[in-house]
């Protein structure tokens, strides 16, 4: 117990040392994809990259592929069972840390019914009943509460992680079925037997890598860090970490379309509008100038006509009134007949 004491020991320092040194491999942005981004060291990690592909190439894939031939589906699916049990229980921790209850007591419910109806969980009964695992390890975890990913690492058989994620590791690593196992040799048979069923689960997958993609390195890259930002946000990435991915993917072209965003979408103010100029100082058109002499010539013609009437029927007036004199009463002379019997 001491010594297994002691190596948990040894592994949680390891784990704190490496996430307290995440914040100094924050890489520059350069051109190219978010993995681009995050992997200043490229050049390294392909070389680990190549030494893992070797080391596949030479052993783990052959012995994966005659495990496969040589051991039973149901045998080996009842193996993953088995090793995801206890990968359950390390979930329900972590969705316990992060704060979802629910998930927790889902996955709680899945070790405990794996464990006792499903012979120590070489059966996936739970599943059977509705109940599906909520993956999480502490990798999560520590992005959960804001910690970054950090630079992209190739690790030498472990493959690809990223400063967090290899922080995290040794933690994800240590909840197994050797944790109740004290003899070093069986639990090198039990890593064995893991990592070789892990192999032989990703026999299909590998190859249609190997049939697809132009840059296997690239493709693994760019394929793991996507599916570890989903992880982190439960598939709902939110929309300011995918604008700040594609930003510092390409900050050359996003510095280019901040300088251009200003005067494309300012709008002239009416204040800013030029002032018309005064009507003393602008020119009429000559169009407009010659409409305007003809219409006062028409006016002064009009004005003349008028005046010349009124003068003279002033001049007419007299000689009406002269020649219609109003008739004179005789003064005296003898009255006609009828007058005069009116008068009587």
């Amino acid at each position: 117990m001491t010594s297994t004491t002691t190596r948990n020991l040894q592994r949680l320092a390891l784990a704190v040392g490496v996430v307290l040194l995440a914040g100094c491999a924050t890489p520059q942005p350069t051109r190219g994809s978010p993995g681009q981004r995050l992997d200043p060291f490229e050049k390294w990690n392909r070389k680990v990259f190549a030494f893992n592909e070797e080391i596949d190439a030479a052993v783990l894939k052959p012995v994966a592929t005659a495990y496969t031939n040589v051991v039973p589906q149901p045998a080996r699916r009842g193996v993953t069972n088995f090793f995801g049990n206890f990968g359950d229980a390390w979930s329900a921790v972590n969705n316990l840390l992060q704060g979802k209850f629910q998930a927790s007591v889902e996955d709680m419910t899945r070790v405990g019914t794996n464990t006792v109806f499903g012979l120590f969980g070489l059966l996936d009964v739970a599943s059977e009943m509705g109940i599906d695992h909520k993956y999480e390890d502490f990798g999560q975890t520590l992005g959960h509460y804001g910690v970054g990913a950090g630079a992209y690492l190739v690790l030498p058989l472990f493959g690809p992680s990223t400063v967090r994620d290899a922080a995290a590791l040794p933690l994800d690593r240590s909840v197994s079925p050797n944790l109740f196992i004290g003899d070093g040799l069986t639990q090198a048979g039990v890593t064995t037997l893991q990592v070789t069923n892990a192999r032989a689960n990703l026999l299909g997958a590998s190859r249609i890598v190997d049939d697809i993609s132009l840059d296997k390195y690239t493709f693994v890259r760019d394929a793991y860090l996507q599916r570890r930002r989903s992880l982190v946000y439960d598939g709902y990435v939110p929309e300011a970490v995918i604008a700040a991915d594609k930003a510092a993917a390409d900050p050359d072209g996003a510095a280019a379309a901040a300088e251009a965003a200003p005067p494309l979408a300012a709008t002239p103010a009416p204040a800013a509008a030029p002032a018309p100029a005064p009507a003393a100082e602008s020119t009429p058109p000559p169009r407009p100038a010659a409409k305007r002499s003809r219409s006062s010539r028409a006016a002064e013609r009009a004005r003349a006509r008028s005046t010349q009437g009124a003068r003279g029927r002033a001049q007419a007036a007299p000689h009406a009134g002269a020649a219609a004199p109003t008739p004179a009463r005789p003064a005296s002379g003898p009255r006609p007949a009828a007058a005069a019997s009116a008068a009587r």
